[in-house]
């Protein structure tokens, strides 16, 4: 009788302490792991100076306005919605859908057109994506001073137009951005060799982030070296980069368009 009792005691010492095991291993606060980054230093320091990768992957939503739409941004899934006057554009992470009151009110092509600004405005941080192979370039020069530059490509299924590039040029002294050159293969599908130069020198304070207040496009010599504005600035208004995620359906396409 006396060894069933101590057994039974036993016994229940040991569900006892298993019970409280699995409330520790229950309670244990989840580690958070921290994303390998295989950017390159120089390009660290660029995204530090614009307010830093690490507070730009916690931010979750992006707006602005530009060319009287209003662009709204989810960060970490890349859906959007862009408002006009007579006309609403969007990608809810499957589609891209347009809502227009007639035929005349959005004539550019929608796949194309949805995150075409979000990728100049959101400049360095897209650099950091997923997918991203860089290799350092040759500096550009402009009015005496020598740019450091880095090409970033993609991986063979990574987005829409794979083989587009950009070549990302820094001020030397304080690894701001001042420079972005690109290619478009969107129409064709095939490498391109015309690379198109946007220069990045009016800046504002967005929420903790260094972001275009406009951007330029500028015209080159036959050696390549920028020359002079090709047309007026793009403007950016009405800037916001939060926290706050939105709903799944502030990017759905209208129920009754």
């Amino acid at each position: 009788m006396k060894k069933l009792i101590l057994l039974s005691a036993l016994s229940l010492v040991v569900m006892s302490c298993k019970q409280e095991a699995k409330k520790e291993v229950e309670t244990q606060p989840k580690q958070e792991v921290k994303k390998e980054d295989n950017f390159p230093k120089a390009l660290g320091e660029v995204f530090e100076k614009h307010g830093g990768i690490d507070k730009w992957r916690k931010a979750k939503t992006m707006s602005y306005n530009v060319n009287k739409q209003d662009h709204t941004i989810d960060l970490h899934t890349r859906k959007t919605l862009v408002q006009g006057e007579n006309f609403s554009l969007g990608f809810n992470g499957k589609d891209v859908w347009l809502s227009q009151k007639d035929s005349t009110a959005f004539t550019s092509n929608p796949k194309f057109y949805y995150n075409l600004y979000f990728y100049f405005y959101a400049m360095p941080f897209v650099l950091a994506d997923d997918g991203i192979t860089y290799s350092e370039v040759d500096p550009i020069e402009f009015e005496g001073v020598k740019y450091p530059g880095y090409k970033i490509s993609y991986g063979s299924n990574v987005g829409t137009s794979p083989d587009d590039n950009y070549f990302i040029y820094f001020n030397p002294e304080n690894k701001q951005m001042e420079w972005l050159g690109y290619t478009v293969t969107y129409f064709t599908k095939e490498p391109s060799e015309k690379v198109s130069l946007i220069r990045y020198n009016d800046w504002e304070n967005v929420n903790g982030f260094i972001l275009p207040k406009s951007i330029t496009w500028y015209k080159k010599d036959d050696k390549g070296v920028p020359s002079e504005p090709a047309r007026d600035p793009i403007a950016f208004s009405s800037a916001s980069v939060s926290q706050a995620p939105l709903a799944d359906s502030f990017f759905e396409k209208p129920v009754n368009n």
